[in-house]
């Protein structure tokens, strides 16, 4: 398989993390999101979405999306399992996931960003405003969840999920952005054991080939 992925991705970084947890090898190509590679007309005649990660299978089959991607290895590869045989467990692990993936992501990546940096000119100050709100915003309804419904080690359970998968990265990037986590001790928690783990080690984005200091 190869994994088209940038290493300060957090899309990319969810599914590191998952091929991790399943002992799955790729060979990682980078694709520099700040160079404007995932808008090259060889990179969007594999994915379409110009953007990363992008999974190619050992048939050729390519799919975009980190959700989907980690999907697919789920039922490719279903041990470890990434989601939960319980109904409302998996439901659970799905809900933070697709918080992250759906509420809190979106509009904080690059190509936000960039957009409010050159088509609406909003100064450097304005833009860590914007960022931080909705990191705000999303890690409080996070920590909510994880204060009703999470338990043991992990988001829901000794065993890590695709809500852990979506969590460490969208953390790291709260962290890089000198963002206030202290309000968040549940997810801070399970961010700092899993750190612990080696297939999150593994995962990280200083230790992709691609990565720049």
């Amino acid at each position: 398989m190869q994994l088209y992925s940038f290493y300060n991705s957090s899309t990319s970084y969810r599914v590191r993390i998952a091929l991790a947890l399943k002992g799955l090898s790729v060979d990682y190509q980078g694709v520099n999101l700040r160079a404007g590679e995932q808008r090259q007309n060889d990179y969007r005649a594999l994915n379409p979405a110009a953007g990363v990660p992008l999974l190619v299978d050992d048939e050729g089959n390519g799919l975009g999306q980190s959700l989907a991607i980690i999907d697919y290895l789920e039922a490719l590869h279903p041990e470890p399992p990434l989601l939960p045989a319980e109904p409302l467990l998996r439901a659970r692990a799905l809900e933070l996931a697709n918080l992250i993936a759906c509420d809190i992501h979106p509009v904080n990546n690059l190509r936000v960003r960039n957009y409010l940096a050159n088509e609406l000119s909003l100064s450097e100050d304005q833009q860590e405003r914007w960022y931080r709100h909705w990191i705000a915003e999303g890690l409080a309804a996070a920590e909510a969840l994880l204060v009703r419904h999470g338990f043991g080690d992990y988001c829901f359970g000794d065993a890590p999920t695709v809500a852990d998968c979506c969590l460490v990265p969208q953390v790291a990037n709260g962290i890089r952005m000198n963002c206030d986590l202290t309000p968040y001790s549940r997810v801070m928690a399970v961010y700092q054991h899993c750190q612990r783990q080696p297939a999150f080690q593994q995962a990280a984005p200083d230790q992709q080939p691609d990565f720049a200091s």
